[in-house]
């Protein structure tokens, strides 16, 4: 998919100059993006172009595809040409949202995808998107969120999940670039405020204005410089060095769910979500183990996943509160411990 992907980045930027329609858009690019992605586009179970339903008063409304799963959309798509901003055209889709039992929409111009939910108020579609990805610049952390819209592994819990913190990642870096590039009164006030016993005046705030736009010009151009010198020291030493052991601790302190731990949880899930049903099955990323939940309740987790070492290792919960941990020699070895899952789950099910 990987692949795909970033070959569908490649060819938009060779191709978008000759693309001059709305209807070009979705056959040169949205398309391949939904292939991509494992979507059979020429079956009409899985993708309905033009999808039709009744919106209030309005009779026949359209949107440009949903993704269906057992015959009802769990995904909408509006589509734009690819000139257009993205800005102000979400009106369609919040109409949708609201009449359908979608979980998720898309709207795109075949170069940006902005992806919504209904995180802040259910059945409504937030006024944010939680993820937007550009595929002409895409990143390797943007490949990982889209994998998990891929056909074979969407789950609606696992995205929400995903979906909630990045909303609040995306508002947070936006309040803080603005404030950098022109800081508010109030945070102004903060920083003045521990290092001056000046009274707050409006000719005080202007002056530190300028003092901590230029520090944080300054502190970003640091910081941007010591990563490029860190990366071209390690470079020319030893992986071993000292720097890079701490620059390694540094990146360890907030927890990345890795593919072979979201390959561990779906493996789980497969063995016990027919037990007591897929939707009570979820799971927590800490930095020392990835955590498989019934219900979402970190005090019923079923079994943890340590794959962070070299030894991967699988934990159940015992009957003394603690952890039995069995070493296993591969992913898949998860499945020779079906029976263990299971009453697992099950004990965690009729506890109170």
């Amino acid at each position: 998919m990987e692949t795909k992907i970033r070959q569908l980045g490649e060819r938009i930027q060779s191709m978008k100059d000759k693309i001059l329609t709305e209807e070009a858009t979705k056959h040169s690019f949205v398309m391949p993006f939904l292939s991509a992605l494992g979507y059979d586009v020429f079956d009409p179970t899985v993708i309905v172009p033009e999808f039709t339903s009744d919106i209030g008063t309005k009779k026949g409304e359209k949107v440009d595809y949903a993704v269906l799963r057992d015959g009802k959309p769990i995904m909408i798509i509006e589509v734009k040409n690819h000139t257009e901003k993205l800005d102000n055209h979400n009106n369609q889709l919040i109409r949708y949202f609201h009449v359908t039992d979608c979980k998720f929409s898309i709207l795109t111009n075949g170069v940006e995808y902005r992806f919504f939910s209904d995180i802040e108020e259910k059945n409504k579609m937030d006024k944010s998107p939680f993820l937007v990805i550009n595929l002409e610049n895409i990143r390797d952390r943007d490949v990982k969120e889209l994998t998990k819209f891929a056909k074979d592994v969407l789950d609606t819990d696992t995205i929400l999940q995903m979906a909630n913190a990045k909303k609040y990642h995306r508002e947070i870096q936006s309040v803080f670039q603005s404030e950098i590039e022109q800081p508010s009164d109030e945070f102004v006030k903060f920083f003045a405020r521990k290092i001056t016993d000046k009274t707050m005046t409006a000719a005080v705030i202007d002056e530190f204005r300028t003092y901590i736009k230029k520090s944080f010009s300054e502190i970003l151009s640091d910081i941007a410089n010591d990563k490029i010198q860190a990366i071209q020291s390690n470079l020319s030493t030893s992986k071993h060095d000292i720097d890079f052991e701490t620059t390694e601790q540094e990146e360890k302190q907030l927890p990345e769910t890795t593919e072979e731990e979201l390959d561990g949880f779906y493996i789980v899930r497969s063995i016990i979500g027919e037990t007591v049903g897929f939707q009570n099955i979820s799971f927590k990323d800490t930095i020392n183990y990835f955590n498989i939940l019934y219900q979402g309740k970190v005090t019923k987790w079923i079994c943890r996943l340590y794959f962070n070492g070299k030894q991967k290792i699988i934990a159940f919960p015992d009957d003394k509160g603690t952890e039995n941990k069995i070493p296993i020699e591969s992913i898949d070895s998860i499945y020779n411990y079906r029976q263990e899952l299971i009453e697992s789950v099950l004990k965690r099910r009729d506890s109170k």
